[in-house]
């Protein structure tokens, strides 16, 4: 991923930062990602299958997967082949497959069947990085972990929130400067806003609830909307 570059020497101070968030929270006070998931497990491989794929092609083809395979026992005696017949929809469904099944082994024979709370033992698991640890460890344990995929890369930088030059640059900063009280829903507040307003080649600047903070040079179409609408869907910033 490459820094999108802000052309000004200011930086958002503690008030900014403080601002930005209020007002997420204020639009959407509980926000959810989009995967579809019904434990644990399956939001493991949920998050697995949905690397380079979009989350509503991975929701398509786990929504029938789920109700055969929703436990690691389960999806071991699916096998590699029979998952493929549900997720070839997908990306890179062959290499998924493979990992899928290799994480449900091991979670069986060193966790019990169960998803480990533990961020080095899912970063153990045969495709599971450190973006997709922390989307578990957030997501079905509550802990304040920030997932940085590519919309959240974006907003970072272009904001001005949190300017990093790597995904790890970016996490790192946004420890440090979000404030606690939010660190728990900053990651699905960033990446929705990535998704449906901060947008990588037309962002929606009219729309958007911090464009009067926000340091990218570049705002489209303002006036067309006053900054503080709510664009509000299912649990997100954004229709």
């Amino acid at each position: 991923m490459r820094s999108p570059r802000i052309k000004t020497k200011r930086r958002l101070d503690a008030h900014d930062i403080e601002e930005i968030f209020a007002r997420f929270e204020r639009l959407a006070p509980e926000p959810r990602g989009e995967l579809d998931y019904i434990n644990h497990f399956t939001l493991l491989v949920a998050v697995v299958l949905s690397a380079q794929a979009t989350d509503a092609g991975v929701n398509k083809a786990t929504r029938p997967l789920f109700q055969v395979a929703d436990t690691p026992e389960k999806m071991v005696a699916l096998g590699e082949e029979g998952l493929i017949s549900y997720i070839r929809t997908i990306g890179l469904y062959r290499n998924k497959a493979k990992n899928v099944i290799a994480l449900s082994r091991m979670l069986i024979d060193e966790h019990g069947g169960k998803v480990p709370r533990d961020r080095e033992a899912l970063e153990r698991l045969p495709g599971v990085g450190r973006k997709t640890a922390n989307v578990v460890l957030n997501t079905a344990f509550d802990e304040p972990t920030i997932a940085v995929d590519t919309h959240l890369f974006r907003v970072a930088n272009r904001t001005g929130l949190a300017p990093g030059k790597t995904p790890l640059d970016v996490e790192q900063k946004l420890n440090r400067v979000v404030p606690e009280q939010y660190k728990r829903r900053a990651h699905h507040w960033l990446i929705l806003h990535g998704r449906y307003i901060c947008k990588a080649r037309k962002p929606e600047c009219p729309r958007c609830p911090i464009n009067d903070i926000c340091l990218f040079p570049d705002k489209t179409g303002l006036g067309a909307a006053p900054a503080d609408e709510p664009a509000a869907a299912t649990g997100s910033l954004a229709s």
